[in-house]
């Protein structure tokens, strides 16, 4: 096999390249030929799921709240995380992830779509969130390369000042937002104490069980009880 093969493509909703490819063994998803996910870093993704079940405490039936499947990693940590009684929604833009996540990236994380626990919608967050008539203990979010808009131009408005307070909205009290990062963003973190969250940033290992190499940043908003 080569170094470097495209096995499927499609377009993001703004008509930007999306590609599939394999790479040195992994399979790498990249948006405008820059690199998107990867099979390879899977830690940090990984990371969120420990960081929202080690932080926050949950209730006897958890509902959370995943924006942007990726791989599936972060799925997959979640559920190991629940027991049976969990529920976990799923948000997704892009059909051709969720295709491929049912096809040739299913057995990264052992077929996460296919638990019981999972239901998964197709389309925008934000407007996603309009739809939600229950709160969420946790909500996930890995859909750009940081607290910007990355994949698709909508996303800006998720890391925008009316965008973090919709979120804040649509957690239980004492629930939290995590926010995937490849670098840090003081200003990101700024703009979540402004929404009402107590706010933080964590920084973690972008491989599994690596002590060294690349990391990134979790940045963590809690919403405090007694806060509007």
């Amino acid at each position: 096999m080569p170094p470097h093969e495209i096995i499927a493509s499609g377009l993001t909703p703004d008509h930007e390249a999306l590609t599939l490819t394999v790479e040195h063994g992994d399979h790498v998803v990249r948006v405008r030929g820059e690199l998107l996910m990867s099979s390879r870093l899977t830690g940090s993704e990984q990371a969120m799921a420990r960081l929202a079940c080690s932080e926050l405490a949950m209730p006897r039936a958890p509902r959370a709240l995943i924006a942007g499947l990726g791989m599936g990693f972060t799925l997959r940590a979640l559920l190991d995380e629940f027991d049976h009684s969990a529920s976990v929604d799923v948000i997704e833009l892009l059909d051709d992830v969720v295709s491929w996540n049912r096809g040739v990236l299913a057995e990264h994380a052992q077929r996460p779509l296919e638990d019981p626990r999972v239901q998964l919608h197709c389309g925008n967050l934000s407007t996603y969130l309009t739809t939600v008539s229950a709160p969420y203990d946790t909500i996930l979010i890995d859909i750009d390369n940081g607290p910007e808009a990355f994949t698709v131009s909508s996303n800006q408005t998720v890391y925008s000042a009316a965008g973090l307070k919709q979120l804040y909205q649509a957690l239980t009290i004492g629930g939290g937002v995590i926010v995937w990062s490849a670098f840090r963003s003081p200003g990101f973190e700024a703009r979540l104490r402004a929404a009402g969250f107590e706010a933080r940033s964590v920084s973690v290992r972008a491989r599994t069980g690596a002590r060294k190499g690349a990391r990134h940043t979790l940045f963590f908003g809690k919403r405090i009880a007694g806060s509007d």
